[in-house]
């Protein structure tokens, strides 16, 4: 167990830290999820910046890296251009 006084400090910042960005990278695929499922064009191009917005405040953040966020956006325009 850490001794010193920034060390206890550092083991509790890194805790809230590790349970924000799990909340915010959960919430996130839920996000994918709901959109890859979705039927109907005008939904899923209205979702689709919203998304994509997420996406970038993600990687922004280091919480998911950047050229990832950048192939789900591609890969997500690609299914909204292809429904009918």
């Amino acid at each position: 167990m850490a001794n010193h006084k920034s060390a206890l400090k550092r083991i509790r910042q890194n805790e809230a830290r590790k349970l924000r960005n799990r909340y915010y990278h959960k919430t996130a695929r839920t996000a994918l999820k709901v959109l890859r499922n979705e039927e109907d064009k005008a939904a899923a191009a209205e979702q689709l910046p919203k998304v994509i917005s997420l996406l970038d405040k993600l990687a922004k953040k280091n919480i998911i890296h950047k050229n990832k966020a950048a192939n789900l956006k591609s890969k997500l325009t690609k299914h909204v251009n292809k429904l009918a």
